[in-house]
């Protein structure tokens, strides 16, 4: 994936202002396109500086929880096929 310019706090700040103004006056304030302006708000929509970091903290763990539980099933299958060969 591509590396921002901004950040996601930054990202959120731009579309604040975009609300509180035009979008066309944010873009050109802030040196991005309109159609960037939209893309952000389809993926941030309405949230704040503080959501978006806890969100990241959220996917964060999800990915580490999923990485675990792969983890714990290979064991799993690990141990029945053992369990099945005959000694």
């Amino acid at each position: 994936m591509k590396k921002s310019r901004f950040s996601e706090e930054q990202m959120v700040r731009i579309l604040r202002e975009a609300d509180r103004s035009s979008v066309a006056e944010a873009a050109k304030q802030n040196a991005v396109s309109e159609q960037t302006i939209y893309t952000w708000r389809k993926r941030f929509g309405k949230l704040e500086a503080s959501d978006v970091k806890r969100l990241r903290y959220l996917e964060g763990e999800n990915a580490r929880l999923k990485r675990l539980v792969a983890e714990r099933d290979l064991e799993i299958d690990v141990m029945k096929e053992i369990q099945a060969k005959k000694w």
